[in-house]
């Protein structure tokens, strides 16, 4: 298989499957204890189905939304994601120019590998910063000071992480930040040799927003699930959060917001959004999936926020269905980062290029021209 022929998301899962140390791969794919939030994400969709119109006129269509005043030309945009660069040696450089070139929305995590400065400096187009609270207060200034120099139009603070998920497969692959090498480790970087190559003799694995406040990650060896637990600030609020908006001055979202109670108290602080997400899955096992709980925030918040359904997208009309309960747009990690794995910058290119198509034949099919003609009028649930 070749990233020409990768289809869909489940086929570059499996190329990515194909190209990476065992370890890193299930980095990526794995989620807490039994999995069973992660899995059901994706089948939440399913127990949903569309009632399409015909006869509708659907020769030309947009598929163009705007999310926290940022026009972006498809309502799917990637989600920021930690340590790209162990999934491709480009890392966020190829993820950004991929997005920049199909106009959509470009995430990228507090521990992301390359710089801010970076980023700005490569592709103009929309880009939001991802915003782990730590516990050194210093650190946190720094981070919003970069995204004010790099010319960022939005953070998006992570509310979901006040301690590390049970990632099991983390546990038994052993999976740190930077990788050990272990017997297990060696057995696998020498049975992937281009990825090792890449790794070993390319630019030095780091978090570059992070590297000057601390050690863990780039240059001490430590698991995700450890890195929240022991670096993030469990005592974090609402306070905390204003605060964090207040600093930075520009549109605001919140991330991993799944309560009624909590998508109105984002607005009470005066975010310009919130992604109603549980981390795909990766932190509190046997949580309510993004999809399930959509309409009772959008009824409650949608007029006045943008809602955005994070997690568990993994085809266009998963994104056709969550923007007909009332979404604004959709975003997701794994759809691309497998791509991401697979191919670099084709790779993810290719994935977008799936999506764009997906969501513009379904919305031919379900015969609507315009986003915005989307209802609840057009779902049935099971």
């Amino acid at each position: 298989m070749n990233i020409n022929s990768c289809r869909n998301t489940h086929d570059f899962r499996a190329l990515a499957k194909a190209r990476l140390p065992s370890a890193v791969f299930h980095y990526i794919d794995g989620a807490a204890d039994d999995e069973v939030t992660y899995r059901r994400n994706t089948t939440a969709y399913e127990q949903c189905d569309l009632i399409p119109n015909v006869l509708a006129g659907v020769e030309t269509i947009d598929t163009s939304v705007e999310v926290m005043g940022m026009k972006l030309a498809l309502p799917l945009f990637c989600s920021p994601t930690a340590l790209q660069r162990l999934f491709h040696y480009r890392g966020e450089r190829a993820v950004a120019l991929a997005a920049e070139k199909s106009r959509i929305l470009f995430g990228v995590s507090s521990l992301g590998t390359v710089s801010l400065e970076e980023i700005g400096q490569t592709i103009s187009s929309p880009k939001m910063f991802q915003f782990y609270y730590h516990k050194d207060k210093g650190l946190n200034d720094a981070m919003i000071e970069m995204c004010q120099e790099a010319n960022f139009d939005a953070i998006a603070l992570t509310v979901d992480t006040i301690t590390g998920g049970n990632r099991e497969r983390d546990l038994w692959t052993g999976f740190t930040s930077p990788p050990k090498l272990t017997l297990n480790s060696l057995i696998s970087f020498a049975l992937h040799p281009h990825w090792s190559f890449n790794y070993v003799f390319r630019e030095k694995f780091a978090l570059p927003q992070l590297e000057k406040y601390v050690s863990q990650g780039s240059n001490i060896a430590v698991s995700i699930g450890d890195y929240f637990s022991n670096m993030l600030d469990q005592s974090m609020d609402w306070k905390d959060a204003e605060e964090i908006k207040q600093k930075w001055g520009k549109k605001f979202c919140l991330k991993g917001i799944m309560s009624v109670e909590d998508a109105k108290r984002a607005v009470d602080i005066g975010a310009d959004a919130i992604m109603v997400s549980n981390h795909g899955g990766r932190q509190l096992d046997g949580s309510i999936s993004p999809f399930d709980q959509l309409a009772d925030i959008v009824d409650a918040v949608g007029d006045e926020i943008d809602v955005i359904c994070d997690g568990g997208i993994r085809r266009g009309t998963h994104v056709l269905k969550a923007l007909s309960v009332g979404a604004k747009a959709c975003s997701g990690g794994r759809w691309y980062l497998y791509a991401l794995a697979a191919g670099g910058q084709q790779g993810v290119e290719k994935a977008i290029s799936n999506m764009k198509n997906e969501i513009e034949r379904d919305m031919k099919l379900m015969g609507v021209t315009r986003l915005s003609q989307l209802s609840r009028k057009n779902l049935k649930f099971r």
